[in-house]
């Protein structure tokens, strides 16, 4: 689907507000890209992230589309508390959802005051509903079949708040850099069944030119971007891409660095190109490790086994990067012995500074349309679907695990709000992890890794919602 070209003949354009309740502490892509797209259609946008600014009338007042981008499960969270108050400072407009997350929660989004729920490639429908609007006609689509390719133009950033006041990369010597996001690739060719991408996209991935890519990365450097965080969901779905990509980046600005994250598997296939990835700038790797039992790893369907992830930080190891693998730490299969066979792993590998401690303390979410309601057998385990939470509550076969997870997760909140070193933090889950198994835990080693560069705002995204962000609006 092509962007719209505004004419001297064209409709009035109609104002559009696109929101943005969180992005994991970066500047959204996912607003700056449609508000190309709408600003070319002629329509006035104003854009408002939640992470770092409050709703107001003044930006609500007059709008007849507000959309808002639903890319992950805490962002669905904060929006559902927001809908009332959108409501109220913009009664006429006509309310849209879009993002990898509207999909499986359109139910519920509609009983909410939604209009329109949208998917993934979501810029020419946002258009045309603007279009619609403008027009005097009441907005509506006719179902997209398959999912309709967008034609990326150079997004447009100036409405959204300045760069520096989004999360920074702390680097082990102390200094900071100021960071920008930038999308190489939608979608993914995988099929991991626990991830929100795939019900969407279903094993489809669409790259994004490198020459927009680039004029993108252009206008957060001269902005003051000092390193740029790539969120493609896998940066080596097409590694003849990514590389081109990272060499143009490196070319037009040699002293900006870069992550970006990568499958186990890719790690291991393409361990040829990790030194290229080095010598362009890249300072981390994020990969979702998840699991250490081959078990789950099979439940989860991740493509890689328990053995290969030892591999996959030699291999980035040996490229002259850092690793920051993720976890679902705990599941339905987790296993006392599990984790603390995932906890050894950290040790071993001297991992325990790379791994930021909330990852210990994740459960799986099972949401709408999740590909794991495919196994034979699961959904029956489940509860009934809690729109609260907006997953199938599951129950561990060991009560033990479970209340691990709790304990967990409260030390783990605790530890972070009082600013406790990873080390520290770490010391404590691996005490409750042995408490739990009726085991004496043994001492932990000197040595558990060094520091790596870190983004000031961890990377997960299906944790609650703080009482500061649900405040925000």
């Amino acid at each position: 689907m092509s962007p719209p070209e505004a004419t001297a003949a064209a409709t009035a354009g109609c104002k559009v507000v696109l929101i943005s309740p969180y992005e994991l502490g970066r500047q959204p892509f996912a607003l700056a890209e449609p508000a190309a797209w709408l600003a070319r259609g002629g329509h006035e946008t104003v854009c408002v992230d939640l992470s770092r600014e409050r709703l107001t009338e003044q930006a609500l007042a007059g709008a007849a589309l507000v959309a808002i981008h639903l890319g992950m499960h805490t962002a669905t969270r904060i929006a559902l508390e927001a809908l009332p108050r959108i409501r109220e400072l913009a009664p006429d407009a006509h309310l849209c959802a879009y993002g990898l997350y509207a999909p499986m929660n359109a139910p519920y989004l509609r009983d909410n005051g939604v209009d329109t729920v949208l998917g993934g490639e979501a810029e020419g429908q946002l258009t045309e509903l603007a279009d619609q609007a403008a027009a005097g006609r009441t907005p509506a689509l006719a179902p997209a079949p398959g999912l309709p390719k967008v034609a990326f133009i150079t997004p447009d950033r100036t409405g959204l708040p300045a760069l520096s006041g989004y999360a920074n990369l702390g680097t082990p010597d102390g200094s900071t850099r100021m960071v920008g996001f930038a999308e190489g690739s939608r979608g993914c060719k995988h099929l991991c069944r626990h991830c929100p991408v795939v019900p969407v996209y279903q094993g489809r991935f669409r790259a994004v030119p490198v020459e927009v890519v680039m004029a993108d990365i252009r206008q957060q450097v001269e902005a003051g971007a000092e390193h740029i965080s790539f969120g493609d969901p896998d940066f080596l779905n097409g590694p003849t891409h990514a590389l081109r990509l990272v060499r143009a980046l490196h070319d037009a600005f040699p002293d900006v660095t870069y992550d970006a994250t990568i499958k186990v598997e890719h790690l291991i296939r393409h361990a040829d190109l990790l030194p290229e990835l080095a010598s362009t700038g890249c300072l981390f790797i994020t990969s979702a490790v998840e699991s250490v039992d081959d078990r789950v790893l099979d439940y989860l369907d991740k493509g890689h086994t328990g053995a290969d992830f030892p591999r996959a930080v030699e291999l980035v190891r040996a490229a002259g990067i850092a690793l920051a693998p993720t976890f679902v730490a705990f599941t339905p299969w987790t296993t006392l012995e599990g984790y603390l066979d995932l906890l050894r792993h950290l040790v071993d590998l001297e991992l325990v500074e790379s791994v930021p401690p909330v990852q210990l303390s994740i459960r799986l979410l099972i949401p709408q349309g999740s590909y794991l309601l495919n196994l034979e057998g699961f959904r029956e385990t489940l509860g009934n679907f809690d729109p609260a939470s907006l997953g199938y509550p599951w129950a561990n076969p060991d009560p033990r695990v479970d209340a691990l997870q709790r304990d967990i997760q409260a030390w783990v909140e605790h530890a972070e709000a009082e600013g406790f070193e990873r080390r520290a933090i770490f010391q404590r889950v691996w005490a409750l992890a042995h408490e739990a198994a009726g085991l004496e835990a043994p001492a932990l080693p000197a040595g558990l890794g060094a520091p790596i560069p870190a983004m000031s705002e961890p990377w997960y995204c299906c944790a609650e919602p703080t009482k500061q962000q649900l405040q925000s609006f």
